[in-house]
């Protein structure tokens, strides 16, 4: 029998792209299958020939819903695989409405910069389409938490909640008696809707997280959202809120609820624009009615916020162009989070140059996206092939983040039966994934690695 690997083939020295292969004795399976994002050079590596010819993966196990965590996987299936693709209930949900916006959002920028001769592909064309994510809904397999789960002869899996977004989870693959957890997005203790992370297993390797692995999330400024909003009315301007669809949506719908109940913000519209905001609420709502376990009891305030907001949401492109100057202040909250596509881009195209404005960015924002150049300064941003000054007010608020900070990751680690054998840390850049292996050692004194990309380990 041979020794099982695990080979690193994205987010190792990044922090997206999430995908793991386990190479067992008689099975092949992928650990997520994200896409790149930010940097042009990363962007590009989703285009690279895949490792092995995908038709060989036995079966990808996903751990959460988000684009850099299972959005490749049409791109699989159009390259040949056709296993089972094992994620939770709810992930499972989630993906079909991710997977078909980012078909979406791909064909439509093609089209646009094969129109606007912006590309240097001649012609553009989407990584994938339509037609590849109708073909890799079906392989959707979902799996129940905390059951074992045949993914491959002789490898076992299951899942366990990460209270990061709804059916987050990490995941236990086991082959023989060797054990490796890999921990997908780790959520923060105190999620304002989700349970806790669920403590971790015993296992001999845990590939962890480190998005946030060089430093603390900063104590909440509880007036950072109430006075960017009440500064942008009172110049009689609107504000944009770039939103993750997942989870960050309904957050920021939660706050902005409590912000016009309590009187610290006036009662502005609202608008959720964004179909794949719109059908994830919908997701969201279901949960909440059959009081998923995955939920806090007693979320009455979550439901009122849903409810009572008055959220006016956005279906048709053309109602959504009129919020691309809206003729009274208002409150836009669409997506994407890091402003890399989707609807959110035409807005800041026509209210970046505005100062009555404001953008308000509400999570993290990965090198090389609109979202962190405007984080970090820039006076102008380069949107569908042209320079768009920034005078409008920027405000980073990171209350919302539903990632794990360093402390809590190392809580999380230190929650384990059993110290593991080592520590993969994975998922951040450069130097957040350095500084977490650093206190991983010198902290929990277990011997703690930063991969580099492509680099195989064997799991025996």
């Amino acid at each position: 029998m041979g020794s099982p690997v695990l080979t690193f083939l994205g987010a190792a020295g990044c922090v997206t792209g999430s995908k793991f292969l386990v190479d067992a004795d008689r099975s092949r399976v992928l650990v997520d299958a994200g896409l790149y994002q930010g940097l042009r050079e990363l962007r590009r590596r989703n285009w690279e020939p895949f490792a092995i010819p995908p038709a060989d993966l036995d079966a990808v196990l996903v751990t959460h819903a988000h684009l850099d965590h299972c959005g490749y996987l049409p791109r699989l299936v159009r390259e040949g695989f056709s296993g089972p693709v094992y994620c939770t209930r709810e992930s499972a949900e989630l993906i079909e409405i991710v997977l078909r916006d980012s078909a979406h959002l791909q064909e439509e920028d093609a089209r646009l910069a094969n129109s606007g001769g912006w590309s240097k592909h001649r012609p553009a064309l989407p990584l994938y389409d339509g037609a590849d994510v109708e073909a890799t809904l079906p392989l959707l397999c979902p799996v129940d938490f905390d059951r074992d789960v045949e993914v491959g002869p002789g490898l076992c899996a299951s899942w366990r909640p990460a209270g990061h977004i709804l059916g987050s989870a990490t995941v236990l693959v086991e082959t023989g008696e060797r054990r490796t957890l890999f921990s997908g997005d780790l959520g923060r203790p105190g999620h304002p809707v989700l349970v806790d992370p669920v403590a971790p297993p015993s296992a001999h390797s845990v590939v962890v997280e480190s998005t946030y692995g060089d430093r603390a999330h900063p104590v909440a400024d509880p007036d950072a959202l109430a006075g960017a909003i009440r500064r942008a009315a009172a110049r009689g301007g609107s504000v944009l809120i770039p939103a993750f669809a997942v989870d960050r949506t309904e957050l920021v719908l939660l706050a902005l609820h409590r912000l016009v109940r309590d009187g610290r913000i006036p009662r502005l519209p609202v608008y959720l624009d964004s179909p794949m905001a719109l059908a994830a609420l919908g997701v969201y709502r279901r949960a909440i009615s059959a009081d998923s376990p995955q939920l806090r009891p007693g979320l009455e305030e979550v439901r009122a916020a849903l409810d009572h907001l008055e959220v006016r949401g956005v279906a048709h492109a053309a109602e959504s162009m009129r919020l691309n100057r809206p003729a009274t202040p208002c409150i836009v909250v669409s997506a994407s989070g890091m402003a890399t596509g989707g609807r959110v881009v035409h807005h800041l195209a026509h209210q970046l140059p505005d100062p009555r404005n404001c953008v308000v960015l509400t999570g993290y924002q990965a090198v090389g996206t609109r979202g962190r150049q405007l984080v970090d300064g820039a006076r102008q941003v380069k949107i569908h092939g042209r320079y768009v000054p920034v005078r409008a007010e920027i405000v980073d608020v990171p209350d919302f983040s539903v990632h794990a900070d360093a402390t809590e990751l190392l809580a999380w680690l230190a929650a384990a039966p059993h110290p593991p054998e080592v520590v993969y840390v994975v998922h951040g850049e450069p130097a957040s994934s350095a500084a977490l292996a650093v206190r991983i050692t010198e902290e929990l004194g277990w011997c703690a690695v930063v991969p580099r990309a492509g680099e195989r380990v064997r799991l025996d």
